[in-house]
């Protein structure tokens, strides 16, 4: 990965079809930035604040912080414990695991579950990324200088319009990650998100001040944090458990193979809570810049997947060198997604390289091809196909596209289920003298609080929303 060394134990433990040399962070801090990167993307800055607009607000937020508290934090613990326990990619990792504890060889299933989730996310990942790239330019170039709401909207829906404008960007996205995970994730990779990362941190807090000088900064306050749960459906908890998945890229695979790099003396516990609080941190500021420019321009705050696209640029088109900090903010939240779809085609990578016996070069060219031909039927998804709904014979999958079906599946089936599956893994069925020497808890009480919402709480949770769905 990043500055790395060399684990001779994993290789001997994973298997014949693993490295033999697998390698690890060069620290603690690597690893943070890492899965920070994975987790810090559009899901927070894009994702995060239209979906709290279409479910309520407030209440969703509180919802959303018991997710990441009660389910998000646990699974992210039992996942990279998985990986570092493992040592390989997420299929040979829970191969390994299964066969040490004499259990099912069907646990690997947890590893191809997570496989087809990045697949499916990073074929539309990668075409929001292009919206993105697509909008350096339009910065650059001053378009937004000057624009009003109704200009604004117009460029964004004729971006969506324009399926050859989408799939070039798509496309060029596509190979900026596929040439990245090619070389291995090199310690350039690292370099680049000890300066972007905290300067994207940095942006937002510019976008929260400049937020604050606004009128409407505590109607935008009171929206993002004053629960009413009046306007809170079952639909909007399932969503927030969905994010909470999505957002710290859970149920993936993603962190079962980052932490299949994380060296031994390496806190799970501690890195993954610092993990989870970066992520939150970001998504919550995000909100706060956002919500109080949506009611300055009276715009709808549910308006949907373009809000970013449509507030953002008109903060921009208003500031004193909006110019400049807009190009700077659509660069660094590009190198943010390309970051995030880096680790969602990492696992898949690794697991060609140890499977099939083939280059990284040849594994990544497969592997990004395929993702990026799924991705077509999102950019068609949302002009020339927009009226295709190929299970509108359900009810509750009518009206949806192929771009709407991909997150739903991902963010509310897939996920969630790959995510219960490794807690009943670790909280049941791994052997409890693995996960003590693993999570290292000194604290017996703690660790016992840990494995207790493992078990019983998190999994419950989880179970609720497929009882929700079946019926």
């Amino acid at each position: 990965m990043t500055e790395l060394t060399q684990n001779p134990i994993a290789g001997s433990a994973a298997g014949d079809n693993t490295k033999k040399d697998h390698p690890l962070w060069s620290s603690r801090m690597a690893f943070i930035l890492a899965a920070s990167g994975s987790a810090v993307g559009l899901g927070n800055i894009w994702k995060f604040p239209y979906i709290t607009g279409e479910n309520g607000g407030g209440a969703f937020v509180l919802v959303y912080l018991l997710c990441i508290a009660l389910i998000g934090i646990p699974i992210m613990i039992a996942e990279v414990m998985i990986g570092r326990r493992g040592g390989s990619s997420p299929i040979n990792s829970m191969r390994q695991l299964a066969q040490r504890d004499g259990l099912s060889k069907r646990w690997i299933w947890i590893g191809g579950m997570g496989m087809l989730a990045s697949f499916l996310i990073l074929s539309f990942y990668s075409v929001i990324g292009g919206w993105a790239l697509s909008y350096v330019g339009n910065s650059a170039g001053g378009l937004f200088v000057g624009s009003d709401t109704e200009t604004i909207g117009a460029m964004f829906g004729n971006l969506l319009a324009d399926p050859y404008t989408l799939l070039l960007w798509h496309s060029v996205f596509m190979v900026l990650v596929i040439m990245i995970v090619a070389r291995g994730l090199s310690s350039g990779m690292e370099k680049a998100i000890n300066i972007l990362m905290p300067v994207l941190f940095a942006l937002l807090l510019v976008m929260v001040g400049y937020a604050m000088s606004t009128d409407n900064f505590a109607d935008g306050f009171k929206f993002l944090f004053q629960p009413d749960f009046s306007k809170l459906t079952t639909e909007g908890v399932l969503t927030a458990l969905g994010h909470a998945f999505f957002t710290l890229s859970l149920g993936m695979g993603v962190m079962m193979a980052y932490g299949s790099y994380l060296p031994k003396n390496v806190s799970i516990v501690k890195t993954a809570v610092t993990v989870s609080v970066v992520d939150t941190v970001v998504a919550l500021l995000a909100g706060l810049a956002i919500f109080p420019l949506v009611f300055a321009n009276g715009l709808e705050a549910g308006a949907g997947p373009g809000l970013i696209f449509q507030t953002l640029p008109l903060a921009f088109g208003q500031m004193s060198g909006g110019v400049l900090f807009g190009t700077l903010f659509f660069i660094l939240l590009v190198v943010a997604a390309v970051t995030s779809a880096i680790s969602l085609l990492e696992p898949v990578v690794e697991w060609f390289e140890e499977q099939k016996g083939i280059s990284r070069l040849t594994g990544t060219l497969i592997a990004g091809f395929c993702v990026w031909g799924l991705g077509i039927l999102t950019v068609l998804s949302l002009n020339l196909w927009s009226d295709v709904h190929p299970l509108s014979m359900f009810e509750r999958f009518a009206g949806k596209t192929f771009f709407d079906l991909f997150d739903y599946f991902t963010a509310n089936l897939i996920m969630p289920l790959g995510g219960l599956l490794i807690s009943l893994f670790v909280g049941w069925f791994m052997s409890k003298q693995a996960g003590e020497n693993e999570l290292s808890i000194g604290n017996k009480l703690a660790y016992k609080a840990f494995m207790f919402v493992l078990r019983f709480i998190t999994p419950a949770a989880v179970m609720v929303v497929f009882i929700y769905n079946l019926a």
